[in-house]
């Protein structure tokens, strides 16, 4: 008895229950369309929950259930979606808007019914997730940096203790955090061009501690991955893991060809907390740029869009097995390896065994930068000679082919046994045009003269005019170059690895931003000259850089090169030289008849169209709005005319249809206002 009658019940309950919650849902995807935005599901069910309460309250207290049968349901339903349409306009008032620059999938996931257990357990883990960061980021104080209410301090007039113990707790913050934020503080500790340098020194000391994965995890993943039994692929396979990491662990094994190589398996289960610290990151930063002045000066949400592209690319190893192999051929594409720049080896890839998690690459028998020096002694290598080795192959990837190991940090240099160096972990690179680095060239070569008006021309030729530099300015930043190079490239002195602290000090001072590859250029170098100098501790770093570039851009401007460039520019005017003479003659021909116009178009920027267009677009539907809106007042004030009802007359009717529509253009009105000043 008790099966038979309480479960149909409880069952017609939950069907109920699923039923009302899809009408609200509808009606509150109804009042966004007519507000013409696109809400996240969760502020869909909730303006469509407090909607419903809120009309059908409304409706019963104005008498609704008294009206004829046929209009109860269409005045509930009106109240209803009333309701929902201002909770809408409340909810775009204060919280913030969806970004719409994001991905197409974004955009669908906002219109779609997520699963109902996954998407549940993702939501509830997310908020754990965001309550947990927001906790610590109260207990250490950082609270009033990210709402604006105190201003991050940052360069020389601010170098003091307490702005180191800040810088402190912001480590000591990000390594609670762990995740991708601990990666987030590693990327910003390679940043001098961006951040003074207490914060560089506090977060250089960021560490991922992670214990092995299981290796049960391990050979599920591999044997998934691969489509095979491992054994089937690798004769050998050492369980050991020689090195792990947050994102993934490295092993030595043995191909079936019998091949030695080094198989790099990505964590199990890594991306899904990857990306929810991404989600949050990138919420949390356009939530500050908003509020803080030193957000929008430091343009922290595109930083976290670039850190976030480039984690998400660092999550896939197919992008590393295609850097490889680009970086491996790049010489090869000038015309293979010239007499100035002796052979540095990078692995190479096996792509038959790859994939987007997995990563088998040739094994290289030999030591890192960081513990090669027992190698070092054992085999009598020269360290100058190999930090020399280093510096050239780094500097013709920057100023020859373009693209560059961007974290060759001493893990990812490698002594080998053969006596030369090795380049691994291809996860990061950089790719420059040739504008920046013709500005690379220069600014190498200002240092080697000692030039502090080319210096200048070549730093403001690649940075970002964020302030509007005037000419003053430049003066001004001249000015203190000379007195930098002068301090530090005086007669007599060694230069050392202060002047790129200086300069990069003094950069932060004058406010110069710089594209996201510059600052990676910026970075790689750091990291490169802290590799060198562990190579070989008294290696000239800056000056053996000033002499390779100067020696590079020589051969350059040698005869046989500017011939070579002469021709290239011919060959390319050829085309327009050809049809200079038709053209010169048509527009002979034009003005001995009198015929040749110029056109000039208002508003040819796209973005000048944009803002006229949704001014024009506010009024008209703003005037329409309140035209309808006197109409309907008009209407409901007549007397007489046809009777529908007992209590509506066809007036009364086509005045609170009028109201209606009123009401849904003002707040339609009203709502993109909203949203524009909240982008």
């Amino acid at each position: 008895m008790w099966h038979g009658d309480v479960v149909p019940s409880l069952f017609g309950s939950l069907l109920g229950l699923f039923m009302a919650l899809l009408l609200i849902r509808l009606i509150a995807l109804v009042g966004g369309r007519l507000l013409g935005v696109q809400q996240s599901w969760w502020r869909i069910l909730t303006v469509g929950i407090l909607g419903t309460l809120v009309g059908i309250g409304f409706a019963t207290a104005v008498g609704a259930q008294r009206l004829m049968s046929a209009a109860t349901p269409l005045v509930y339903f009106a109240s209803i979606l009333m309701a929902t349409m201002l909770f809408s306009v409340a909810f775009e008032s204060l919280a913030p808007p969806v970004d719409t620059a994001r991905s197409g999938p974004a955009s669908l996931r906002a219109m779609s019914l997520p699963h109902p257990l996954r998407g549940t357990r993702r939501r509830l883990s997310r908020w754990a997730r965001y309550l947990q960061i927001s906790s610590i980021v109260a207990r250490h104080g950082l609270l009033p940096y990210l709402v604006g209410r105190r201003r991050l301090p940052g360069g020389h007039s601010d170098a003091s203790s307490t702005t180191r113990l800040l810088w402190k707790h912001v480590r000591v913050a990000l390594e609670e955090a762990g995740g991708a934020f601990i990666k987030l503080g590693q990327v910003l500790s390679s940043r001098p061009d961006l951040l003074p340098p207490e914060a560089i020194d506090e977060l250089s000391g960021l560490q991922d501690r992670v214990p092995s994965a299981p290796q049960a995890d391990i050979e599920t993943l591999l044997a998934r991955q691969l489509g095979a039994d491992p054994a089937l692929v690798f004769a050998t396979f050492n369980p050991r893991p020689l090195a792990a990491a947050s994102i993934a662990q490295v092993y030595q094994a043995r191909l079936i060809s019998g091949e030695q190589v080094a198989v790099k398996v990505q964590r199990p289960g890594i991306r899904e907390p990857i990306e929810r610290d991404l989600d949050i990151l990138l919420g949390m930063t356009r939530s500050i740029e908003r509020r803080a002045a030193w957000a929008r000066a430091f343009g922290v949400v595109n930083l976290a869009e670039g850190f976030a592209s480039a984690l998400r690319e660092e999550l896939d190893f197919r992008v590393e097995a295609r850097n490889t192999m680009l970086v491996a051929v790049a010489p090869h594409d000038r015309g293979g390896h010239d007499s100035m720049t002796p052979e540095v080896r990078v692995p190479r890839v096996f792509p038959e065994y790859s994939n987007d998690q997995i990563l088998v690459v040739e094994w290289l028998d030999g030591a890192s930068v960081r513990d090669a020096g027992p190698l070092v002694a054992e085999l009598g290598l020269a360290r100058h000679a190999l930090a020399r080795s280093l510096l050239r192959y780094f500097l013709r990837q920057l100023l020859r082919d373009g693209i560059f190991h961007a974290d060759p940090h001493p893990g990812n240099i490698l002594v080998l046994r053969e006596g030369n160096l090795a380049l691994i972990d291809f996860g990061a690179v950089g790719r420059l045009d040739p504008g920046i680095q013709g500005a690379l060239q220069r600014m190498l070569t200002a240092l080697d003269r000692r030039d502090a008006a080319m210096l200048a021309d070549a730093l403001l030729e690649i940075a970002i005019d964020t302030a509007g530099w005037s000419s003053t300015d430049e003066d001004r930043i001249e000015r203190a170059l000379a007195q930098l190079l002068a301090r530090r490239l005086g007669p007599g002195m060694t230069p050392g690895p202060e002047l790129f602290a200086d300069l990069f000090a003094l950069l932060f001072e004058f406010g110069l931003a710089f594209p996201p590859v510059v600052g990676g250029v910026f970075r790689a170098l750091v990291t490169l000259q802290g590799t060198v100098t562990l190579l070989a501790p008294d290696f000239p770093f800056i000056d053996e850089a000033r002499a390779m570039s100067v020696e590079w851009v020589r051969a350059a401007f040698s005869p046989k090169s500017v011939r070579n460039v002469a021709t290239e520019q011919v060959l390319n005017l050829l085309p327009i030289l050809e049809r200079l003479p038709r053209r010169l003659d048509r527009i002979t021909a034009a003005v001995e008849r009198g015929t040749i116009s110029v056109n000039v178009r208002l508003f040819a920027d796209e973005r000048d169209t944009k803002l006229v267009t949704r001014l024009v677009s506010r009024v008209v539907l703003a005037f329409l709005g309140a035209t309808i809106g006197l109409i309907a007042v008009m209407l409901l004030g007549l007397p007489g005319g046809p009777v529908l009802s007992a209590t509506l007359t066809v007036y009364q009717f086509f005045g609170y249809c009028g109201l209606f529509v009123s009401v849904v253009l003002i707040l339609r009105v009203l709502t993109d206002i909203i949203r524009t000043r909240a982008a």
